[in-house]
């Protein structure tokens, strides 16, 4: 019976460290202490051997979920009217992979001489476990893959806070509230919440929609506070909740790599890193220029990083939801079509 329960203590040791390391991240004042404080925690914690921790992986399809019912109740009747305003700023994304791709593949493949086809998934920004699957079908390389995709999550997501807090000039420590307590949410609002993410995981799997766990979820519960159907969000220890989880499973890129292997595998994702940040730059610029969206919005739609991640960022930091979700989406559903394509013409030139 003991040896039954000693993953779940495992599991349950990861989540208190991320805890302890949001706590520390309060404590010192530094920005999105939940989701920065647990990614510290764990991978600090993952480098030590002796400590029994496991990744909270399983948690991830539950923690995305509720992380879809947040994003699709903010979608309110007066955003869907201005859903249209968004076509000039979601047609640029077109370019913008596009340009990333290009780019990234050249510095994988030219520069750092790695074979084509693992060049091709290591720089596509669209979604790790996408593009490692894809990737294994074509015989790329899987353990490059992996470690050049996390590490890119991993820098984007925890530098993207601090950027934010320059550009913006506004402060993002501390243990902000940012939805309603769970003492104040009405129980039958909370079963109505969980039926929504299992019937929008369910159909977005039937339809074979990509990232079903935060897609489904997130259309389902559009529709539902669209029409007034609910109106609680996921409650805020909820959110807290899913930070940490996404958090620590983040911290755990580099568990089990030789620790030479990890310099050199983010010294080499640094010049990609660059790459992101200047094309994000300039896109962020353009679409500034010919749109009327604020700054923030415009840098997290554009933000090559993990849907989940990016989107949790945006509920905490409280920009325009909707534009950096949808942006996203098409993001990855860009990705996801063309991916595949230019693959086989990598694999056969």
């Amino acid at each position: 019976m003991l040896r039954k329960l000693i993953p779940f203590l495992h599991l349950a040791l990861s989540l208190l460290i991320g805890f302890i390391g949001a706590i520390i991240f309060i404590y010192l004042e530094l920005p999105l202490p939940w989701l920065l404080g647990s990614i510290t925690a764990m991978a600090i914690a993952s480098r030590l051997t002796f400590i029994p921790v496991k990744n909270p992986k399983m948690l991830s399809p539950p923690a995305r979920s509720i992380l879809g019912l947040m994003i699709g109740s903010a979608f309110t009747p007066a955003i869907i009217q201005y859903i249209g305003n968004y076509l000039v700023s979601l047609v640029l994304i077109i370019p913008f992979v596009i340009i990333i791709a290009i780019c990234g593949v050249f510095y994988y493949w030219k520069i750092l001489g790695h074979d084509k086809i693992t060049s091709f998934f290591s720089a596509m920004p669209g979604g790790l476990l996408e593009m490692i699957a894809i990737g294994e079908s074509m015989g790329a390389n899987i353990y490059k893959i992996t470690l050049f995709q996390s590490t890119r999550l991993l820098l984007i997501v925890f530098s993207l806070p601090f950027i934010i807090e320059i550009v913006g000039g506004i402060s993002l420590d501390g243990n902000r509230t940012i939805t309603t307590p769970i003492r104040d949410v009405a129980i039958v609002d909370m079963f109505i919440l969980v039926a929504l993410a299992v019937i929008g995981v369910f159909l977005a799997k039937k339809l074979k929609i990509s990232a079903p766990f935060i897609i489904g979820p997130m259309i389902v519960s559009m529709i539902a506070f669209l029409n007034g159907w609910v109106t609680s969000r996921p409650p805020d220890e909820i959110i807290k909740l899913v930070q940490i989880i996404l958090g620590t499973s983040v911290g755990f890129v580099f568990r089990g790599v030789p620790f030479k292997e990890i310099i050199t595998t983010i010294l080499s994702t640094l010049g990609y890193f660059v790459i992101l940040l200047a094309v994000t730059a300039l896109f962020t610029f353009i679409v500034l220029q010919i749109t009327h969206f604020d700054l923030l919005s415009i840098i997290l739609a554009f933000s090559p990083g993990g849907q989940a991640e990016i989107n949790l960022i945006a509920i905490v930091i409280g920009v325009n939801l909707p534009y950096v979700a949808i942006h996203h989406v098409f993001r990855l559903f860009l990705v996801m079509g063309i991916a595949p394509l230019f693959a086989k013409r990598f694999k056969n030139s």
